[in-house]
């Protein structure tokens, strides 16, 4: 609806013709413009050979905290990487929480992992 003055200085309600519409609000965006307000989702690459051969590739990190529970226990882990979680009450919920949150010690443990991998303990097999 537009609003006009009538000759009597009156406002009033008049609808629209079709014509009077402008081509630019009605005209749909073509597939470039709409990539230049919302890009894309990014390219997702492939792995390369030397991270799909990385020892921890494809581990998640709760495999890797059950394989070294079942190989070497709590107190072992918690004189290893000295943090509260594997000290004090140790559960996989608080431990795998904290290990996700502070690099530092995830990395710690990660490198307890690979120890044990290169000591030859088939993870497999131990994970219940």
């Amino acid at each position: 609806m537009d609003t006009e003055n009538n000759y009597e200085n009156k406002l009033t309600d008049k609808p629209k013709r079709a014509d009077e519409f402008s081509d630019a609000a009605l005209k749909p965006e073509t597939n470039e413009e709409q990539n230049e307000e919302k890009p894309a989702e990014k390219i997702k690459r492939q792995a390369t050979e030397e991270q799909l051969n990385h020892p921890l590739h494809g581990v998640k990190l709760a495999q890797i905290l059950a394989s070294l529970v079942d190989h070497y226990g709590w107190p072992y882990l918690a004189k290893r990487v000295n943090i509260r979680c594997f000290m004090y009450n140790p559960t996989m919920k608080s431990s795998l929480g904290f290990l996700r949150k502070m690099t530092w010690a995830r990395e710690h443990v990660e490198d307890i992992y690979m120890d044990m991998l290169e000591k030859g303990v088939d993870p497999k097999r131990q994970v219940k």
